[in-house]
């Protein structure tokens, strides 16, 4: 014991001295720099240059300062070439970099070193700022610079599923951070440190309202809240947006119908626009749920999408507005297979679609599952506008109390081939515009956010919102890169630290997937609120919204046959990709369930059956929330105890719901495998009755 508590002393006099926080501050935490190394960045940032009284180059220069002032110390004021280390921010022509990207250049003024921050706007040196703040947090030298940089996506959105009542749908962080009932006349001072965070991404959309809208959001009233908003999220880059109910006019315009081809309801999508528009003269258009989950739209009225989106796009066309229009759609009469509704219900129509509008597309094509192959619309459709919908709330991944680092998602689906124009046809080509010359781009995220001190529910979900306007910027980036810039801005640069932390974030995710829906399985939570496991889950208003719809376990094996065989879904993606899809011989075991149906004792490429796989798989990922708790006590001497003690407890709640998950779906599936368990893997621990009588009434999200 004696050896135990000197070694722990030891490691304790290595690790630097933390600080109580709580996650508010995010990234943009700001800690002074080691005083080893703090002169060098202080003599490059010794005074910060004046600027033009424009909004939104005062809070570039109140930012700098800010940041400067905690890093290295608070900076001086002087001309550019007055003295060494003065940093200049400019907006000036630059080449090549549109109207967000940023240069950040060392150059000779008088002969003295001047870091420029320059850009064609100023929203463009904002931009520059927090790049050139994040070279100092990450500890990246700065002695001379030749950076340029701008966003491959036009639109990075937020997307809010905030209620009107401040609830948040599928919200695992508190109330919706937008303060309706005190809007207008107060605006929450938090307001500036949520576009503070986005613009540091370079996130300039967020849509405010729920896509299952209520038309009170378009009221005068409501209007006017929007504006103030919007008033406070202008000067750092960031447009509002609203989702619209489609039904609007018969709830708010007096009108009998919402045909989009009637003229009166043109008419009054016209003004309704006119309107918004005077109080938000930046408004940045309508996002659209419609005929979807029992939302209205214009198939009530025997019209089509490409109607109901052009109509629309009409109406804000004339303000620079856009529509988008969400492809997360399956109709009242259930399909085959409603893997296929969105691909059946869009790509007929491509081309038609005006050139405002943009046609979100969940990354696959069921609902923001642990894993889905990429969505059969990307690369099928090259005539019209394609954005990506991510989650970032974790809806089907444990929540807020399940560390698991969406990045390796992201990346895996941006990175897929869809072969639409042979090899190298990624996804996220389709969604940057580069694979068919698209320039009104889109890619949107969930949004996790909320009243929580921590923003998002748990220290570590902030990554997700991290990642996501990182990938929206550059959807070819890599996510453990980024992973270690978030981690030595929100905790720390030590090695020791970031290292083993990274190592754990990138591998979260495939342990979800593992103790949730190994191999290709889907769908498989509780229904509605969508917490724990619940394969046995049938019966309801629609069969697909069932587990046993997905799974289709019986006497004969597991899985959905979505081959040629089966359901065709195949079909739906270039032909090089679906035939790979139907061939067990190519398919990736990743997916493997997802398009097959196969036996029991079908041979997995490890050798194991497919049920000692399966029970395998479930057991892995257990063992990874294992190690991630190990690791996290390990890393102790390097972040604050209550930041720590968070953390801490969050992982021993996913363990627990880790090992929920696992027993739960053995015990199910096992009735209808009726084999044994592989040696070395324990049974359940409680019957299947008992995890069947599970209820969770007040789970929140929904």
């Amino acid at each position: 014991m004696r050896l135990i508590a000197l070694a722990l002393g030891l490691l304790l006099l290595a690790a630097p001295a933390v600080r109580a926080e709580d996650g508010y501050d995010l990234w943009l935490r700001y800690k002074p720099v080691e005083a080893s190394a703090r002169a060098a960045y202080a003599a490059r940032a010794a005074a910060i240059a004046p600027v033009p009284d424009t909004p939104t180059l005062k809070v570039a220069r109140a930012e700098l300062e800010r940041g400067l002032t905690g890093l290295v110390g608070k900076p001086a004021s002087a001309a550019a070439g007055a003295r060494d280390g003065v940093i200049q921010l400019t907006v000036a022509p630059q080449k090549d970099l549109g109207d967000e990207g940023y240069l950040i250049r060392t150059v000779a003024v008088n002969g003295k070193k001047t870091t420029v921050i320059a850009a064609n706007r100023d929203i463009g040196v904002l931009y520059g700022v927090f790049r050139y703040l994040e070279l100092i947090q990450t500890r990246q030298p700065v002695e001379t610079l030749d950076i340029a940089s701008s966003p491959k996506v036009k639109l990075r959105l937020l997307n809010h599923w905030d209620n009107l009542n401040r609830t948040v749908e599928r919200g695992y962080s508190g109330q919706s951070i937008f303060d309706w009932w005190r809007l207008p006349g107060h605006v929450d001072p938090r307001m500036v440190d949520y576009a503070r965070a986005n613009a540091s991404l370079g996130i300039n959309g967020t849509v405010l309202n729920n896509v299952n809208a209520k038309a009170d959001s378009l009221t005068p009233a409501y209007i006017a809240k929007a504006a103030a908003l919007a008033d406070t999220f202008r000067p750092y880059g960031i447009k509002v947006y609203l989702s619209a109910r489609w039904s609007a006019p018969v709830e708010l315009g007096g009108l009998k119908t919402a045909d989009p081809l009637d003229p009166a309801v043109a008419a009054f999508w016209k003004a309704k626009a006119d309107e918004i528009y005077k109080a938000i003269p930046d408004f940045g258009g309508f996002l659209v749920k419609a005929n979807s989950e029992g939302q209205p739209g214009p198939q009530d009225y025997g019209r089509t999408h490409v109607d109901g989106a052009n109509m629309l796009a009409d109406a804000v066309g004339p303000h620079g507005g856009v529509v988008i229009w969400r492809a997360f759609v399956y109709s009242h009469e259930q399909p085959d297979d409603r893997a296929k509704q969105g691909y059946s219900e869009f790509k007929p129509f491509d081309g038609q679609f005006r050139d405002n509008v943009v046609i979100q597309v969940k990354n696959g094509a069921i609902d923001f599952q642990p894993r889905e192959p990429f969505h059969p619309l990307f690369g099928a459709m090259p005539k019209s506008n394609l954005g990506m919908e991510f989650q970032i709330t974790k809806e089907y991944l444990g929540f807020a109390t399940h560390l698991v680092y969406l990045g390796p998602l992201y990346e895996e689906t941006l990175k897929a081939d869809t072969m639409a124009h042979g090899k190298g046809s990624t996804v996220a080509k389709v969604i940057d515009g580069a694979l068919d010359g698209r320039k009104l781009t889109v890619m949107a995220g969930v949004a996790n956010i909320g009243t929580d001190r921590n923003w998002s529910g748990s220290q570590f979900d902030q990554a997700n919102w991290y990642v996501f306007g990182r990938l929206a910027w550059d959807p070819e980036a890599s996510a453990r890169t980024i992973a270690e810039d978030w981690a030595k801005m929100t905790f720390t640069n030590d090695p020791r630290f970031v290292k083993p932390v990274v190592d754990m974030m990138m591998g979260s995710r495939e342990a979800a997937v593992d103790y949730m829906t190994p191999l290709g399985l889907h769908h498989q939570m509780g229904r509605s609120h969508h917490y724990g496991p619940g394969p046995w889950v049938a019966g309801g208003e629609r069969a697909d919204w069932t587990s046993v719809y997905y799974a289709k376990a019986g006497p004969d094996g597991i899985g959905f046959d979505r081959t040629p065989t089966g359901s065709n879904a195949t079909a739906q993606y270039a032909p090089a990709v679906g035939a790979c899809f139907a061939d067990l011989k190519c398919v990736d075991e990743k997916d493997l369930l997802w398009f097959h149906h196969l036996p029991w004792d079908y041979r997995l490429k490890s050798g194991d059956t497919l049920w000692d796989g399966m029970v395998k798989h479930y057991g892995r990922g257990v063992a990874y929330v294992d190690g991630m708790e190990k690791t996290w006590a390990s890393v102790a001497p390097y972040v604050d105890a209550p930041r720590h003690a968070e953390v801490a407890d969050f992982l021993k709640i996913q363990r627990n719901e880790a090992q929920w998950w696992r027993d739960a779906s053995i015990a199910w599936f096992q009735t209808f495998s009726k084999r044994p368990l592989p040696p070395g893997e324990k049974p359940p621990a409680r019957t299947l009755d008992y995890y069947e009588s599970l209820q969770f009434p007040y789970a929140p999200g929904i």
